[in-house]
């Protein structure tokens, strides 16, 4: 009888080690947090994976997420932990809850429910501010075990408005003094383990009560001083989320002098806009020169389009902003759905007023699609709401009002709005295969009542490397875009490759059968909040830490998952 030699062994996988080579059979030995040994695996294992024929990574590494309040309530990090994810950055987009002072708490729930999408009741009930400083908010993360790795950032938002208070909302230029506060809390907070630094430039970002983020307006000796702040501290990386409009080569000068000055590695969010398709190449093109110049500026892009799921237990949907509609609007679901079933109600909607605002730019349907229970996310022209309902010779808001009240009213509309301007993929794909990007902008805890991104590694692995009809990639290629290539962008040197040595952060998964599953809407959240959930068919495992957290997509019960502090 063999000896048991191992903790656990994943025995006879195919396996792709996230440096980028096709997969080969091996074994893969674990011991205590780090795998032991990758080959040909004699001793046995206290626990045994037979993974003949499965495809065995490294865990994913998910560098864009939101989760900074989740993190402090929930021990499980859904929906990211069912997609292979075994470590999450969070903390981006300048947003999050440190540091912050004891009146200010309600400024920064404002911000976030308006960046992200958290409604501000659920963060008032689900967080317990039992911290005021950086280090302090890492501490409160440590404290509760998880079910993945995680990794914070340090906030432009929270940062400019505990040091500049009203004058940081207000968009005041920050002083001398100010800028040297910051650039001395940046490094604490560096030093205490934040992983990087993080700051929006978007018009899109806006409070609750729709006031531009704090950080929009930074200058750039204010971001220059935080950077330095990172670099004293000895390590850490910049995340930047920006318009680039309406001087773009104006903005991305300041982003290449803010890196010559500091040394600080930085990513900028990059994702084709609709209204000028093509403005992503020419920033790409000029994030290439600078990383030919030996600069460190990657781009963060997405496997698929970002867009909106409307629906009726959905922030909005076709119909919400009708006055007709709004007589239903707080009903129970089978309420809502009988309403737009009734022939004389539907009468009514079809000849209510149209939206006005932000909706009226969401009711384009020849840029909606079912989105269905096996989800597409590169729908043909063809199957919009438009083209279908000229098929078959209806008005679209017709069969708009059928599609939802579908499925006892719990299917969704998609409402791509970057990504699609072409109505495919294709220049995902080039964004994708470009040697200056790394995979990111899944969002995973946030906008929890409209976007369900956070399973973009699901998405990524089949659809670029199995279901593409044309422009697949090689499948040791997209795993190790998921892995390697994402921890090392944030400095994580010892995840993501399967290797001895590394952390035994590793997934087994039934490649031929993986997939995201339809999203559904949960009322989980503190204070019965609701947010959209999508879980994934094909992960037989994932491991954290050399512990099975999950298997076959059901929790096992261990929470191995830690704080990661950065460090020097």
């Amino acid at each position: 009888m063999a000896q048991t030699a191992h903790d656990l062994v994943i025995r006879g996988g195919q396996v792709a080690d996230g440096l980028g080579g096709e997969p080969v059979t091996a074994d893969v030995a674990v011991d205590g947090a780090a795998i032991a040994a990758v080959g040909t695996v004699a001793g046995r294992g206290r626990e045994e994976i037979d993974a003949a024929g499965l495809l065995v990574t490294p865990g994913f590494v998910d560098i864009h997420t939101h989760y900074d309040g989740q993190a402090t309530w929930d021990s499980r990090v859904t929906p990211s932990s069912w997609h292979g994810v075994t470590t999450a950055v969070m903390g981006n987009c300048g947003v999050g809850f440190a540091p912050v002072r004891p009146d200010a708490h309600g400024r920064l729930i404002s911000l976030m429910e308006g960046v992200e999408d958290i409604p501000g009741a659920v963060l008032e009930e689900g967080i317990d501010w039992t911290w005021e400083s950086f280090g302090e908010y890492l501490d409160a993360v440590e404290r509760r075990h998880h079910d993945i790795d995680l990794c914070a950032q340090l906030p432009h938002g929270a940062l400019r408005l505990y040091v500049m208070g009203e004058r940081a909302a207000r968009l005041e230029d920050a002083t001398a003094d100010d800028m040297v506060a910051m650039r001395r809390l940046a490094t604490e907070a560096l030093s205490a383990g934040a992983i990087g630094f993080s700051t929006s430039r978007t018009l899109n970002h806006r409070t609750a009560t729709g006031d531009p983020t704090p950080s929009l307006r930074a200058r750039a000796d204010e971001l220059e001083a935080i950077a330095l702040g990172v670099a004293d501290a000895g390590h850490g990386v910049v995340e930047l989320i920006s318009d680039f409009w309406p001087d773009p080569d104006g903005e991305f000068a300041m982003i290449r002098q803010l890196v010559e000055r500091t040394g600080c590695p930085l990513s900028v969010s990059l994702a084709q806009s609709h209204q000028r398709p093509e403005a992503w190449r020419d920033l790409l093109a000029q994030i290439a020169r600078a990383a030919a110049d030996g600069l460190p500026i990657r781009a963060q892009v997405a496997p698929r389009p970002v867009g909106l799921l409307l629906g009726l237990q959905s922030s909005f949907h076709p119909f919400s902003g009708h006055p007709v509609f709004r007589e239903v609007a707080g009903q129970p679901l089978e309420a809502q759905v009988a309403a737009l079933r009734d022939p004389a109600f539907r009468a009514r909607l079809a000849e209510g007023e149209r939206p006005d605002g932000p909706i009226r730019r969401l009711v384009d349907y020849d840029r909606m699609y079912p989105l269905g229970e096996v989800p597409d996310y590169e729908p043909a022209p063809e199957t919009s709401v438009q083209r279908v309902a000229e098929s078959r010779r209806v008005d679209p808001a017709e069969l708009a009002m059928d599609l939802l009240a579908e499925n006892g009213g719990r299917n969704f509309l998609f409402v791509p709005f970057s990504n699609y301007a072409d109505g495919h993929l294709d220049a995902c794909g080039e964004m994708l295969a470009h040697p200056d990007t790394v995979f990111g902008l899944g969002d995973g805890g946030a906008h929890v009542g409209i976007i369900a991104d956070a399973s973009f590694p699901t998405y990524a692995l089949s659809h670029w490397a199995r279901d593409r009809s044309h422009g697949r990639m090689p499948v040791g290629w997209v795993v190790a875009q998921l892995s390697s290539s994402t921890a090392r962008a944030v400095g994580l040197h010892d995840r993501g490759v399967v290797a001895p040595g590394r952390r035994a952060d590793l997934n087994v998964i039934d490649f031929d059968h993986l997939r995201c599953e339809a999203p559904v809407m949960a009322y989980d959240l503190p204070a019965g909040g609701k947010r959209l959930l999508q879980r994934a068919r094909g992960y037989c495992a994932t491991v954290v830490g050399g512990q099975v957290t999950y298997r076959d997509g059901e929790p096992t019960g261990a929470l191995p998952g830690r704080l990661v502090r950065a460090t020097r």
